[in-house]
């Protein structure tokens, strides 16, 4: 396997520190450059380009965004972002990921150095992760260390001996799970959405924080309504509900209309919010009501709810491998056997529609 080069850009010299020896200690990675700013990362690169960068994005000389859309228009990388978990940063990383980064490591203000030392197998991930970033899907759209025990949604939710509701009701629902490359998939999809519209549940892999900055952001460029979950959000036509980082989301049925609860709970899949909980919800008290997409994304979480939901009745849809700028989630839930069919990106909008008038 090709060993991955990581250049780690940020002004701390005690992140450049322990982030430059956390990357250095894992198998197949190597520490390329750490450096100070932005134009020292520019005068780096002539000399050895990295296959993923680790960026902050406050910087001085210059910040970290405008140095990441030079690098998207130059040559496009992986990008991984590791910013301060506040609401000044929250708002900063979404410029970032609408720039073209693909994921976000948080650090805090206080305890830095214990949090990075704790985070160590979530950067490493994140960096592998980017490393297998579809590029060319990437400049498009932009124009082992040891593991925490994997559980399953059933650490949260059983699962259901007949997931068909009970009670026929007319109203529709999508469930949307995406991670590696999700934010601006779903900014292409949503944005493209009338107002008339099925109601949207959606996980999208993100930290705390960052779901509510996300979620305002698109609320601003759709002409649906798009924001974060509360505990017994309906779910209505015309509105998106995003999953909030650090919780689970689930559907429930609340008579003939459907609310979301939103929940504490161990990881499943490794994520909080899973899309293999919000799935397996969706399967128990929507079924054939309901239609589920798995977007791009980095593993397998969400491919075995995907599968329930089709049991239950619900149609199921995948993003396709071309427009993916991950293709592992839509991937495993083909294997799986959860997809009905696989289509671009660019004809999600026409799938939600058609959930309208489905059976």
């Amino acid at each position: 396997m090709k060993t991955i080069d990581v250049m780690v850009v940020d002004d701390s010299a005690v992140v450049r520190k322990i982030v430059g020896a956390m990357l250095e200690g894992a198998p197949g990675i190597r520490l390329l450059h750490a450096v100070s700013d932005p134009l020292l990362a520019i005068e780096r690169m002539k000399q050895a380009w990295p296959d993923v960068i680790v960026l902050d994005v406050e910087m001085p000389r210059m910040d970290g965004i405008t140095f990441l859309k030079k690098i998207m228009a130059e040559r496009p990388t992986p990008v991984v972002i590791c910013s301060t978990l506040t609401d000044k940063g929250a708002e900063t990383t979404m410029a970032a990921l609408a720039a073209g980064a693909v994921s976000i490591i948080t650090k805090p203000k206080l305890g830095l150095k214990d949090f990075l030392n704790e985070s160590a197998d979530e950067l490493v991930a994140a960096v592998r992760a980017a490393s297998q970033v579809n590029v060319r899907r990437l400049a498009a759209r932009v124009a082992p260390a040891p593991a925490p025990a994997k559980l399953t949604a059933d650490a949260v939710l059983p699962a259901a001996h007949d997931a068909r509701p009970l009670l026929r009701t007319t109203e529709r629902v999508v469930a949307i799970g995406t991670s590696t490359g999700g934010t601006l998939a779903l900014e292409e999809v949503l944005t493209a959405l009338p107002r008339v519209t099925p109601g949207i549940v959606i996980v999208q892999h993100m930290p705390e924080k960052f779901t509510a900055a996300f979620a305002e952001r698109l609320n601003g460029l759709c002409l649906i309504e798009v924001r974060e979950a509360r505990h017994g959000d309906r779910v209505l036509p015309g509105r998106a509900l995003i999953a909030p980082g650090g919780k689970h989301m689930l559907l429930r049925r609340d008579g003939a209309q459907y609310c979301v609860d939103v929940i504490d709970g161990p990881l499943v899949n490794r994520h909080r919010p899973s899309v293999d909980v919000l799935f397996r919800s969706v399967a128990k008290h929507a079924g054939t009501n309901a239609l589920g997409i798995i977007m791009t994304g980095m593993g397998d979480d969400g491919a075995a709810g995907l599968l329930e939901m089709r049991k239950a009745g619900s149609r199921t849809v995948a993003q396709d491998e071309d427009s993916c700028v991950v293709y592992g989630m839509p991937k495993e839930a083909i294997k799986r056997g959860g997809v009905e069919k696989s289509v671009p990106l660019k004809a999600l909008d026409r799938e939600i529609l058609q959930q309208l008038s489905a059976r």
